[in-house]
């Protein structure tokens, strides 16, 4: 457990160098004791990482400071040297970071980067969203506790945002990103990832403002569908 704690107050120790405090996931002046194993690491991620079962963040009830090294409860700052382990804290998450206005969802059941004001939470979907998605959006109930369909990882706890498609289905933004670059439909429903309302308009308006050759006007054919049952 040492070992691994010596690693992580390095790895604080360039992130200081860089400006910053913690791992390359988060700004923070502790290290988590991990309530599985008992091995300390800067973050779930990091632990993830390095071993072959996840952390419970609502587990965790103890974290080591990076100055003084005292183990104690989880709390906002260090109770032996007074070292701030991170300006945003939640209790429930254990989420130790710089403050980028985040809030804890109760409805989620996790953290989320705000401001809080920015965001309402579908209950069909349950997920936050975007307050300008408030009644123009399409539910898919339970949505977010579906995996991205393009890199088969997780939504609802992703550190990256996510990114709703006019069809309702959820992918991550830099998936979603990515993906415009070979095509624009939802790879679930094959519906258009875009809005093409106004293409379709531009379409329509040129078909309208192009005049009919003089020798197909008032041609009528007649048309057949065949079902094959």
């Amino acid at each position: 457990m040492e070992e691994m704690a010596a690693s992580a107050r390095e790895d604080g120790a360039r992130g200081q160098k860089q400006g910053r405090r913690g791992c390359k996931h988060y700004d923070r002046g502790c290290l988590l004791k991990a309530p599985c194993c008992d091995k300390l690491y800067t973050c779930r991620l990091c632990h993830d990482n390095n071993e072959d079962h996840q952390l419970d963040r609502f587990k965790v009830k103890e974290v080591q400071c990076i100055n003084c090294e005292k183990i104690q409860h989880a709390q906002q700052t260090c109770e032996e040297c007074s070292t701030l382990f991170g300006e945003y804290y939640c209790s429930i998450c254990h989420l130790f970071d710089k403050d980028k206005k985040q809030y804890h969802c109760e409805n989620c059941g996790i953290c989320r980067i705000g401001p809080k004001e920015d965001f309402f939470h579908c209950l069909k979907c349950n997920l936050c969203l975007a307050m300008n998605l408030q009644g123009k959006h399409k539910c898919i109930e339970n949505v977010s506790r579906q995996n991205c369909p393009i890199c088969l990882e997780d939504i609802h706890t992703s550190r990256v945002v996510a990114h709703v498609l006019p069809c309702g289905h959820l992918l991550h933004r830099t998936c979603y990103e990515e993906m415009l670059k070979e095509g624009y439909r939802c790879p679930l429903c094959m519906h258009s990832a875009l809005d093409m309302t106004r293409y379709w308009r531009q379409l329509d308006d040129e078909v309208a403002q192009t005049p009919m050759p003089s020798e197909y006007q008032n041609m009528t054919v007649d048309a057949y569908v065949f079902i094959d049952f």
